[in-house]
C-alpha cells in the first residue's frame, strides 16, 4: 500500500534509521565557548566541594552564560545513571552508593556561592528502593540550614519503581519548586525515554499538587525529536490538567552520533507560538526559546511565576 504523505505530519520511527546525519545547526543554536572570571571561579568552587553539575555531564549549551553568573545546576547521588534514554548525555550503569556527605557539601557550595536561588537535580537511581527521595529531602533541609533565604528548585526523576509513599518525604521538604520533566510527546516515549512511563510522570506531578497545593510545580519538553505540533498542544493540555504552573520547552541536540539524531531545528517563530498557546491554555508561566533548558534562568523566572500567581490571586 502506498503510504500517505499528509502535509505537516511526522514520522518519528523514521528518527532510528541507521544514518545518524542531521541537519545543519542554524545560527540562532550557537553559544560562545565560555572563558570569563566568573565561570572559571564557579567551577573551582564546584570542583572543591566535589560536585557534580547536570551542566557538564548533560553538556548544556548555556553553561558559558550560567556559570559566569555564579549559576549551576547541582546533580546530586553521583554521575552514573540506572537508565539509558536516548537522549541524554549521562553516563549509564552501575552507580556508587550515596555519599552522606554530600547534602552539606552542596548546602556548602550554595553558601559559597551566594546563590538567591538554587536548582537541584539528579541521575535516575533505580537501585534505591526510594529512588533517591530521602537524600533530594536531606539535600533541601541542608540547603535551607545554610542558606535560609535561598529559594529552592528540585528536579527530580520519576521514582517509577518505589511506594507511592516515598514522594511524600520530598514535598513535606518543603521545595518551592518541584519540577520533572516529561521530555518529549507519549508517541517518542519508547525510543526516546525507554525505561518511564508518560502517565506516571504526569500522575507525580499531579500527586505534589495534592500533597501540597500552594508548591509550584514545573515541567519541561524537548522539541525536535520528531514530533509534530498537535502532539505538542496535547502535552500542554495533559500537563494543565495535572495543574502544572511552568512550562518550558527547548530545542533537542544530539550529544553525540550514538543518540538519538536531531529531527529538524525548531524555529524561534515556532517556539514564540507554541509560548502564545501556552498562556492561553493557563500556564502561569512559560519559557519556550531555542536555549531554553529546565534551569535556564530559573531564578528569573521563579520570580516571574511569584508574580504571576499573586496577579492570579488579585493580590498583586
Amino acid at each position: 500500500m502506498r503510504e500517505l504523505n499528509i502535509p505537516g505530519q511526522r514520522h518519528p520511527e523514521k528518527a532510528h534509521k541507521p544514518d545518524q546525519s542531521q541537519p545543519k545547526k542554524p545560527d540562532w543554536i550557537r553559544v560562545k565557548a565560555p572563558t570569563s572570571q566568573g565561570y572559571k571561579e564557579t567551577r573551582d568552587i564546584l570542583k572543591s566541594n566535589k560536585l557534580v553539575t547536570v551542566c557538564e555531564e548533560a553538556g548544556c549549551p548555556n553553561v558559558g552564560e550560567c556559570w559566569s553568573h555564579g549559576h549551576a545546576t547541582m546533580m546530586i547521588m553521583g554521575e552514573i545513571c540506572t537508565r539509558g534514554c536516548s537522549f541524554c548525555n549521562v553516563a549509564t550503569g552501575k552507580p556508587d552508593a550515596l555519599d552522606a556527605f554530600e547534602p552539606g557539601r552542596v548546602a556548602h557550595a550554595v553558601q559559597t556561592l551566594g546563590l538567591k536561588h538554587v536548582v537541584i537535580t539528579s541521575v535516575d537511581r533505580d537501585d534505591l528502593d526510594d529512588g533517591g527521595a530521602e537524600h533530594f529531602a536531606q539535600t533541601i533541609r541542608a540547603v535551607r540550614h545554610r542558606s535560609p533565604e535561598t529559594t529552592i528548585e528540585i528536579l527530580t526523576p520519576d521514582f517509577l519503581k518505589c511506594d507511592d509513599r516515598v514522594l511524600e518525604a520530598v514535598v513535606e521538604a518543603k521545595p518551592d519548586v518541584f519540577n520533572h520533566n516529561l521530555e518529549t510527546v507519549p508517541g517518542l516515549y519508547p525510543t526516546v525515554r525507554p525505561g518511564a512511563r508518560y502517565f506516571h510522570s504526569l500522575r507525580l506531578l499531579q500527586r505534589v499538587k495534592q500533597l501540597d497545593p500552594t508548591m509550584f510545580t514545573k515541567s519541561g519538553i524537548m522539541v525536535g525529536l520528531g514530533e509534530d505540533r498537535q502532539s505538542v498542544l496535547q502535552v500542554m493540555d495533559d500537563m494543565r490538567s495535572a495543574d502544572i504552573d511552568f512550562l518550558t520547552i527547548g530545542q533537542y541536540l544530539q550529544p553525540t552520533p550514538k543518540h538519538h539524531r536531531v529531527d529538524r531545528f525548531v524555529t524561534p517563530e515556532e517556539f514564540k507560538d507554541y509560548e502564545k498557546a501556552a498562556y492561553g491554555k493557563g500556564f502561569l508561566m512559560v519559557s519556550a526559546t531555542p536555549l531554553t533548558r529546565s534551569s535556564y534562568h530559573a531564578g528569573d523566572d521563579f520570580a516571574r511565576l511569584r508574580e504571576a500567581r499573586l496577579k492570579k490571586l488579585g493580590l498583586s
